[in-house]
């Protein structure tokens, strides 16, 4: 600790992002990126955008990007909000929105960020506990609250909550903003971006770093009511005018404006993620139900932390959380066919031994 801390710093318990290894010659499936790379169109507008241009400062508003957003799910601009990143929308969400007398309340095993947000602005939090399925249980956020966070579909487990009870929990909790985090939606689960006019306390977030395999252009936004967009563009125009960069908004507004080719590697990762799925529970593993582009998984035969290692010797890395209730368990990311087929391989080599 310094002397020239200001007093918040030594409180903060940062969060701790996957690994990101330097070296090529492993397979990396532990940070949930997108095997098959962004839409030539999308590499093709970034290529375009980097010009002379590149002086001027970005759209503040990136309203091509909004408007791109807008047509494709058929709400209005006024109900987008865009960011650097989903990090970054968050951030703005818990400081804008969930910031208030009561505490909010999450699961207890979601997204591990959420309680970072909560210690770099203050907010009190109370966590609720999947169910023993792993499920989010709506039966622990029946209680007053100053708001309401989760990943749908959860992560790491991967699960997903269906519409219908995400509206009566949006029913229940009608003076509080119910935020919907819905990094993984692509693979597989309902969004909820289609409620937004009907609920003006939901808040919808995405990203294309996953669905979109832009990760590195850090692009998220936020779908919900006008009223709780304003609250979150003040934010924004308080910390950073020009959050998205001019490549990142072309970059953007390509891949949005390229569904054939999303739909294309979304199909393939939903494939590939229940071929490794069956290969899994084959060899004895006990494999959540996912509607992600990971799995989440355990073995009656090997350790967790075992098997992190011993996979790590053949080269392939995967994730392994450290809470007591996801201990036994790693969420091994969709690779491309061949990553997969050599991880099989070297499952079925380890438990041999």
């Amino acid at each position: 600790m310094s002397k020239y801390w200001s007093p918040i710093v030594a409180t903060l318990t940062p969060y701790v992002p996957g690994e990101q290894p330097r070296d090529n010659n492993v397979i990396k499936l532990n940070t949930n990126e997108n095997p098959y790379g962004p839409s030539p169109a999308a590499l093709a507008a970034i290529r375009a955008e980097a010009s002379d241009s590149l002086k001027l400062y970005p759209d503040p508003e990136a309203l091509a990007l909004k408007v791109s957003l807008a047509r494709y799910h058929a709400i209005d601009v006024a109900q987008i909000f865009v960011g650097n990143g989903s990090d970054e929308v968050l951030a703005h969400i818990f400081h804008g929105l969930l910031k208030h007398d009561k505490p909010i309340l999450l699961p207890d095993i979601s997204y591990s960020f959420y309680p970072v947000y909560c210690g770099l602005y203050d907010i009190t939090y109370q966590t609720v506990a999947l169910n023993e399925n792993f499920e989010v249980d709506l039966r622990g956020y029946a209680q007053d609250n100053g708001g309401i966070i989760f990943a749908n579909p959860n992560a790491p487990t991967g699960i997903a909550l269906a519409p219908k009870k995400i509206k009566a929990l949006l029913r229940q909790n009608s003076n509080s903003v119910v935020v919907i985090d819905e990094a993984y939606v692509a693979f597989g689960a309902d969004s909820m971006v289609k409620l937004i006019k009907e609920f003006p306390n939901l808040l919808v977030v995405q990203t294309l770093s996953k669905s979109h395999a832009l990760a590195g252009l850090r692009v998220g936004f936020a779908f919900g009511d006008a009223n709780l967009i304003e609250a979150l563009e003040r934010i924004k125009n308080s910390f950073n005018s020009y959050p998205l960069d001019r490549l990142a908004i072309a970059g953007a507004v390509a891949a949005i404006n390229d569904p054939e080719y999303f739909e294309s590697s979304r199909q393939k990762i939903i494939a590939t993620r229940e071929r490794l799925s069956l290969a899994m529970r084959r060899l004895g593993f006990m494999v959540l139900p996912s509607q992600t582009n990971f799995v989440f998984a355990s073995s009656p035969n090997i350790g967790a932390l075992e098997l992190v290692q011993a996979l790590r010797q053949r080269s392939i890395i995967v994730r392994h959380f450290d809470h007591p209730r996801t201990a036994d368990y790693v969420r091994i990311t969709i690779g491309t066919n061949a990553e997969i087929d050599s991880l099989i391989a070297s499952l079925e080599i380890i438990l041999n031994q």
